[in-house]
């Protein structure tokens, strides 16, 4: 649980407790002392509304006194050498406790998981795979984003060196791609970090500048940047089957084009990584500026001139609010309204005292991260459920669910009071959760702004001066932003991954109909990992970080058993693979994405879900903790092929 930090004095501790999160505070002060009391009435936290951080726990001001004054003593104790009574709860506790922290229960089968990040956070590690003494297996990883960087970090603590390629000239993917105004996560700081890398980061939510220096920091700190070949794209890679090995071919900057030879090759360049520019006619003409939000121009500065931005998801609703009193003028054009979920600190700094309390209080960091996981992960699950006998599937798909659409509604009223007319654009009309929820960083505000208008027709053509629309306004703009999403169904694009007898990754899926066995391995593609891949993306709530430590940790226990059975070769069984996807397709079945009426980039044209997982994060965690080996087909190595292996 750490050790006390002899440092602090009586004037500071008070003082940062008045900051102090109340319901992480009270597991601190329980850990500390064993005292049953902290976690029963009229101690226990009342549940958090929404995203809320909940700092005071519902708690009437004299029981916060309270609390904080036991805090101050207790933690003076613990200061001067008082053992911690439980420095370690078991799973059972564990849930508990945490069910105690947020107000609200917490199924059982959330312990282990929770009891592994908890024990990795105290120890300062979590088993790993190692592949045998002697053995150089050869591992190319295709981009240094997230993924790429979590594989490398796994594999370097299995004693596997990867070598990384990276078409950009840094680290981050899409955080080094993604520069637009307002750019930032819509998912809390302290959990959009991997659980080995802890940051003191300065806002609850971080900006793009700060997560792209986050993910500098993990491959500088953990050695991996040694690893990346910067500005060199990856053009195919391809299976030879009498060598077992992968030829990979790569395209530097400066075009000088090399062929890598690899024993396992790992595609770690996501989903949103292509933009997808609509095809307007008379694109060409524009005589202004015109970009996707992706491509954002280094340095480009709106200030001053007359805007358009196509789209009003994500990115677009980053964007409207950073450049909303800097433009000349602003004109949204707006396919279709989002529900959107009101803010509690989106922007807000996080406060000294909160830092000293992380960085000085045994746990408190932790206790925030587990707490946080929780709000942000499966709770939200149930309402994401089709429930069949539902009277009103023309609103909302269950009651917990109809019970979040009046909420939301309230809010947007309450945003847009007194302009009916923005009200009107701004209803959806489809169940909460149906498209990505966002979260509102000032959106309605900026829309009530002089000079921002929002459009809900078409956009029908564009000319030198700017935009028409389907109803036959003519919009003048110096400037076209299309904040229009990325290719995300078109997985691997452009690059040529052919596998056995010569088969194609793209003649397997065609555009947007991708399949593989935990998101990760497809049938006739052997030694190839895709890490998020299809039906990983997090639609209900979880942190990507997460999700990619999962894959990276299954990823490298499967090249362990590669070199500890003295494989040439693994490959997800086909009964395996299509058994998991027909599951994935019946949960999809159930769940709001395949709701009537939904139009989402998560759907391909015959409607099934390509993008978005149907599982909840402790569902794929357990499915993920551990290979089982039978699921795949190993192709057992020559000697001279095992030998080619050695160092």
């Amino acid at each position: 649980m750490g050790t006390a930090a002899q440092t602090f004095d009586e004037a500071t501790l008070r003082e940062a407790l008045e900051s102090a999160n109340l319901p992480t505070l009270l597991m601190v002060m329980f850990q500390l002392t064993g005292d049953r009391r902290w976690t029963s009435e009229p101690y226990r936290p009342q549940r958090a509304k929404g995203m809320s951080d909940n700092d005071t726990g519902g708690f009437a001001p004299e029981i916060q006194d309270e609390v904080r004054s036991a805090a101050f003593d207790i933690l003076q104790d613990w200061r001067n050498g008082r053992p911690v009574a439980v420095p370690l709860p078991d799973d059972e506790l564990l849930v508990e406790l945490i069910a105690t922290c947020v107000g609200e229960e917490v199924p059982s089968e959330f312990g282990p998981m929770f009891a592994e990040d908890m024990r990795a956070s105290l120890e300062g590690d979590r088993p790993h795979p190692h592949v045998e003494d002697g053995v150089d297996l050869s591992v190319i990883v295709v981009g240094a984003g997230i993924s790429g960087l979590a594989a490398a970090v796994e594999l370097k603590a299995a004693g596997i060196r990867a070598t990384v390629f990276e078409k950009n000239p840094d680290v981050g993917g899409t955080w080094w791609e993604n520069r637009y105004p307002g750019c930032g996560v819509d998912t809390p700081s302290h959990v959009y970090s991997l659980s080995y890398q802890p940051r003191r980061w300065s806002t609850y939510y971080g900006k793009r500048d700060e997560v792209l220096d986050y993910v500098r920091d993990v491959a500088r700190k953990t050695g991996v940047v040694d690893q990346v070949q910067f500005e060199t794209d990856v053009e195919s890679a391809v299976w030879d089957e009498g060598a077992k090995r992968w030829t990979v071919t790569t395209r530097t900057a400066e075009g000088v084009v090399a062929e890598h030879v690899a024993n396992v090759v790992i595609t770690a360049v996501g989903q949103l990584n292509r933009p997808a520019v609509p095809t307007i006619p008379g694109a060409a003409t524009f005589a202004g500026r015109q970009f996707h939000s992706a491509e954002w121009p280094e340095g480009f500065d709106v200030a001053g001139l007359r805007v358009g931005v196509v789209g009003s998801g994500a990115s677009a609703m980053q964007i409207v609010p950073a450049v909303a009193d800097r433009v000349s003028s602003l004109t949204v054009f707006q396919r279709s309204p989002q529900w959107i979920a009101p803010s509690f600190n989106y922007s807000s700094p996080v406060p000294e005292p909160v830092h000293w309390l992380m960085d000085n209080l045994p746990n408190y960091q932790l206790w925030y991260r587990l707490r946080l996981s929780w709000l942000i992960n499966d709770r939200l699950y149930p309402s994401l459920q089709i429930d069949p006998a539902w009277p009103h599937p023309e609103r909302s798909i269950n009651a917990h669910n109809d019970g979040h659409r009046r909420a939301l509604t309230r809010y947007i009223q309450d945003e847009l009071a007194g302009r009916d007319d923005l009200l009107e654009k701004s209803l959806p009309t489809y169940p909460p959760f149906g498209k990505r929820m966002l979260i509102d960083n000032g959106w309605y505000a900026a829309l009530r702004k002089d000079g921002v208008e929002l459009v809900t027709d078409g956009v029908a053509s564009i000319d030198e001066t700017g935009l028409t629309t389907t109803a036959g306004q003519h919009v003048e703009l110096d400037v076209i932003v299309y904040a229009t999403g990325f290719e995300a169904k078109k997985m691997l694009y452009p690059m040529d991954i052919r596998g056995r007898d010569g088969v194609s990754i793209r003649e397997r899926w065609g555009d947007e109909d991708a399949k593989a066995y935990l998101g990760l391995t497809v049938p006739d593609f052997p030694n190839l990992m895709v890490m998020y891949g299809p039906n990983l993306n997090l639609g209900h709530g979880g942190s990507y970080m997460f999700a990619g430590e999962c894959q990276a940790r299954y990823i490298a226990q499967m090249c362990a058993i590669l070199t500890e059975r003295r494989m040439a070769s693994f490959e997800v069984r086909r009964d395996v693979h299509d058994d998991y996807n027909a599951r994935v397709d019946a949960q999809h079945a159930r769940m709001i994405w395949s709701h009537r009426g939904m139009d989402t980039w998560y759907r391909n044209s015959a409607g099934r879900i390509v993008t978005n997982s149907p599982w909840r994060v402790v569902d794929y965690w357990n499915m993920t903790r551990e290979v089982n080996a039978d699921d795949f087909v190993l192709e057992p190595a020559t000697d001279d092929e095992f030998a080619q292996m050695l160092g």
